[in-house]
């Protein structure tokens, strides 16, 4: 009786049984849900606090993080929005600028769309990843470069902030 080697399984074949076994759907929709009310918030927040600003004298300037987030909104405009989701740490001063700087909602709504979209769609990728490489199911290559990437990232980040 001839014995049958298993198939080897493909990348597409390893996507497709996850998607079986993960509920990656479910887990993308409520990141993205989770964005779109957190951006929506923040943006609702910096316009309320410019408009209490406004009402009372003295008004504070900006932090360096916010001023740095006010210089990209206004030079780049809605892009920004959606391109700060992409970043740690300049995200919530981005959508809060915005708000703060009275961006039509117009110009915000459709980039927090797009930007909570991207948020959602890199953490439900890699966080499934990792998920998997824990479990011992997944590529710890995968899991080693995702740890690589994140420490370059975030030893650059402490190098400026050294170097300013």
């Amino acid at each position: 009786m001839p014995v049958s080697m298993p198939e080897p399984t493909t990348y597409r074949g390893r996507v497709e049984e996850m998607m079986r076994d993960w509920p990656v759907g479910l887990a993308f929709v409520v990141l993205l849900v989770a964005a779109l009310v957190r951006g929506s918030a923040t943006y609702a927040i910096g316009r309320g606090a410019r408009s209490a600003a406004a009402r009372r004298s003295g008004a504070d300037r900006p932090g360096p993080t916010m001023a740095r987030a006010e210089r990209l909104v206004r030079r780049v405009g809605p892009p920004a929005v959606s391109l700060g989701f992409l970043t740690v740490g300049l995200q919530s001063a981005i959508n809060l600028s915005a708000g703060a700087m009275r961006m039509p909602l117009s110009r915000f709504a459709p980039a927090l769309v797009v930007g909570a979209t991207l948020w959602a769609t890199v953490y439900t990728t890699i966080g499934f990843a990792v998920i998997e490489a824990a479990l011992g199911r997944g590529s710890w290559w995968l899991l080693g470069a995702v740890v690589v990437v994140a420490a370059v990232v975030l030893a650059g980040r402490a190098l400026r902030r050294r170097a300013r």
